[in-house]
């Protein structure tokens, strides 16, 4: 498969300007590792860990690092204690695990992360989605985080995967939607067995009922009403995995496209805040070319032509080829063919991610692999357990496989699930974090970027929700003109850097306009290059 890739990539043309270097456990203080709780009875949970935030917990400018573990279920009993991992950036390449301090160590069957100032009071809190009931931290501003699910109104038993903080009405709050799995419990699983190998098998999603993923709103004073009901999330039932709020219309609301499992994936249109229209199917996204379901994992949104529209991406499990849908405007979406397509049959996608890594100014994509099975290479010849990262450069619009050039960690295999991607240096240009299955994480430290020259924005919205969500940017250096949407969620099981890195490729200055959720609108004229600058939304113009 690798020799297979090399192939692939030495077919895209001039090789890639940038290369990703792994920052070892041994380096960077990160010795935390996922126990992925494996057993001779082959539960469906131990298939899909784990996930990763990154996010600045303490305010000090610099991105530090969450990592989700299992722990204690209905179908597992550790041996020994497991738990969830804070580390804090050390500003000089290592971090130092602050866990029990901070006091976030979870303790259930954790999943996936999601990072953000829920409550409006400037520190970051965080989410962790677990199989059985989640965990909302509140960051107390101290070093230190408080569990305030209860308070908050967050209930709900069940499998939760990808966690999403948006705000869906445009009332200036966060608002929260719990991707859900299948229904799973200990009482509910049925025994399968692989009778050509005379082994267990993990059960396919299949034979699991789905489930209503949930929206929460934020109704002010840290707390949450269930809307699932009201707002027609309730009328999808699906095996929800990777989800990402984007504005697929234009129309200013928060849209939402949920990847899922072996189950049509829903692309839910905001309606003017009050309800949500799953048009998945009419719009072109819900099922594969063949009329099939796919068995969706991650997913990401971005503008990857640069038409002003966003389009979408999903992963799937190997023979299906992961999905790139051009945003064709008016709601349809076509699916793309090209390299992405050709160079995924084999693999099965989990965490993904669309992001500037080498800073020309348009999305360039990274897929981290990995098979569910760990017999799947008995059972299917061709096709691996262990699988390669990939690395798809962006040339005008059109994905080119620059893998096999793009770091020795390319040319490996892994067994990989939740990525995010964030600046862990500060150095202007992203890095990425890959969670394994069962091991330790990799840290991909993004090695020439920075290259290309760069204007990273830290936004602090006043009016506008604390994320910025929805905002429109658009920045314009030597004559051409970018835009960007800020979206939020996206890849699995992920929590990724807040802040925007803007490309200028060869220019050294650039003009900025932001439009923020609110309709204000920042303008900064002639910024030179090479470094972050913190842009308040009370400093805006009202249009």
């Amino acid at each position: 498969m690798v020799s297979l890739l090399v192939v692939a990539s030495a077919l895209s043309g001039q090789p890639s300007a940038l290369r990703f270097e792994e920052w070892p456990g041994q380096r960077t203080g990160v010795s935390w590792r996922h126990s992925n709780a494996k057993s001779a009875e082959r539960h469906l949970p131990e298939t899909v860990g784990a996930g990763v935030a990154i996010f600045d917990y303490d305010g000090d400018g610099w991105m530090d690092l969450y990592f989700v573990n299992s722990g204690p279920a209905d179908f597992f009993t550790p041996a020994k204690p497991l738990q969830n991992a804070l580390y804090r950036n050390n500003r000089n390449g290592t971090f130092t695990d602050v866990t029990k301090v901070a006091g976030v160590a979870g303790g259930g069957f954790g999943m996936g992360a999601a990072a953000a100032d829920y409550d409006g009071d400037g520190d970051v809190d965080l989410l962790v989605t677990q199989y059985g009931e989640d965990v909302l931290y509140r960051n107390n501003g101290n070093g230190t985080f408080a569990d305030v699910t209860k308070e908050a109104g967050l209930k709900g038993n069940g499998w939760n995967s990808s966690a999403v903080w948006f705000d869906y009405d445009r009332d200036g709050k966060l608002d929260l939607f719990i991707a859900t799995y299948v229904e799973y419990r200990k009482d509910l699983v049925k025994h399968c067995w692989d009778a050509k190998l005379a082994v267990s098998a993990y059960c396919v999603p299949k034979m699991f009922n789905s489930t209503s993923s949930r929206l929460y709103h934020n109704v002010g004073g840290g707390r949450f009403a269930d809307v699932t009901l009201e707002t027609g999330i309730t009328a999808y039932q699906g095996k929800a995995f990777g989800a990402v709020a984007t504005d697929v219309n234009n129309d200013g609301w928060p849209d939402l496209f949920v990847a899922s499992d072996m189950a049509p994936n829903a692309l839910f249109l905001n309606r003017n805040g009050q309800k949500f229209e799953d048009i998945g199917l009419n719009s072109g996204v819900a099922y594969s070319q063949d009329g099939e379901p796919r068995s969706g994992m991650g997913a990401d949104a971005a503008d990857f032509d640069g038409d002003g529209w966003q389009d979408l991406f999903v992963a799937n499990i190997d023979q299906q080829y992961f999905a790139l849908y051009r945003n064709l405007r008016d709601l349809p979406f076509h699916e793309e063919s090209g390299e992405v397509r050709r160079d995924t049959r084999l693999l099965s996608g989990w965490g993904l991610k669309f992001f500037d890594a080498d800073n020309d100014g348009d999305p360039d994509l990274i897929l981290a692999n990995g098979h569910p099975d760990d017999m799947i290479a008995k059972r299917m010849p061709g096709v691996s357990y262990a699988e390669p990262l990939l690395f798809f450069e962006n040339r005008k619009g059109v994905f080119a496989n620059v893998s096999a050039q793009s770091g020795i960690l390319f040319r490996k295999s892994w067994n990989a699930r939740g990525l995010a991607v964030g600046d862990l240096d500060n150095d202007g240009d992203l890095d990425v974090v890959v969670c394994i299955n069962g091991g330790p994480p990799l840290l991909l430290h993004n090695e020439g970027g920075n290259r290309g020259n760069w204007i990273g924005l830290r936004l602090h919205p006043t009016t506008s929700n604390p994320l910025a969500e929805g905002a429109l940017i658009e920045w314009k250096a030597d004559g051409v003109v970018r835009r960007r949407q800020r979206t939020s969620g996206g890849s699995f099981l992920a929590s990724h850097d807040p802040r925007e890195i803007l490309g200028l490729a060869r220019s050294t200055r650039a003009s900025v306009k932001i439009i923020w959720p609110s309709g204000r609108t920042t303008l900064l004229e002639a910024v030179q290059s090479g470094q972050y600058l913190d842009v308040n939304e009370r400093d805006s113009l009202a249009q």
